[in-house]
């Protein structure tokens, strides 16, 4: 994600590179972030940014006004922690937060910009608003949640999947209780509050996502499909002009989609 970002940005006459962060002792650190990125001049040749990849976040961060973290939850609690000193707005498109570092997390907000989305793909975020008007209209459907990527991806099911639970859960009234992850055995008959939530591995797939909403003699079905990650790149840009110059506070996907209700 890193270098799909650095790649796009370099088409973005208003986004200026200002700093990247690797891990300390990556063979990454010191190269170029346009080479990595494969930055082109107009002859085709391979570019360079002009700023070479860091391990040190104080300097990463040094003249920048939005930070963009794809990283793991520790990480990402250490950037933000360095973004609120400097006055930095966060942008974070992390995954696999716990209830207690989200919180942490957000508290940033009282001092800068945040804004959390496990999924930074426009189109998914329209999914997630599509969803909710889906979930309070169809109540009484019974809703379903598949979803479907690489056999790399560690962790499931996907922040996107878990984000689409939470969002039938908010607009049906129901929690955590009423879900169930895959399914397996001889059991009772469903019951009809019930959410199901499935995660499939396989092959090179970058992501997809369903929700099926079953009636008695008809069914609605909400698709995206990821086919490249310059999508996630495309929305974390997006986002991270949006979040420029915004007050200290807590963001969503629904505001730089100007979704109304947001």
């Amino acid at each position: 994600m890193g270098r799909a970002i650095m790649g796009l940005a370099q088409t973005h006459r208003d986004l200026v590179l200002g700093g990247a962060l690797e891990r300390k002792g990556s063979e990454l650190v010191g190269a170029d972030a346009g080479e990595l990125a494969g930055w082109q001049d107009a002859e085709g040749a391979t570019g360079r940014a002009g700023v070479s990849v860091s391990e040190d976040p104080d300097e990463a961060l040094k003249d920048v006004q939005v930070a963009i973290d794809f990283t793991s939850p520790a990480t990402t609690l250490r950037v933000a922690e360095i973004c609120a000193e400097k006055k930095v707005a966060l942008l974070i498109g992390t995954t696999g937060f716990t209830p207690v570092e989200k919180a942490k997390l957000l508290g940033f907000a009282d001092r800068i910009p945040v804004l959390l989305a496990p999924n930074m793909s426009l189109g998914v975020n329209l999914l997630f608003h599509l969803t909710g008007v889906a979930a309070r209209g169809l109540s009484d459907f019974e809703t379903e949640i598949t979803e479907i990527h690489h056999h790399h991806k560690k962790d499931a099911p996907s922040g996107t999947a878990q984000r689409l639970k939470e969002v039938v859960l908010e607009n049906q009234g129901r929690d955590e209780s009423n879900v169930v992850y895959g399914r397996s055995g001889i059991g009772d008959p469903r019951p009809g509050d019930e959410v199901g939530v499935h995660a499939l591995r396989g092959g090179d797939v970058v992501g997809e996502h369903t929700v099926f909403f079953f009636g008695d003699g008809e069914r609605i079905e909400i698709t995206h499909r990821a086919t490249s990650r310059s999508t996630f790149a495309s929305g974390a840009l997006a986002a991270a002009k949006f979040l420029a110059g915004q007050k200290p506070g807590v963001y969503s996907m629904n505001d730089v989609l100007q979704i109304p209700g947001s």
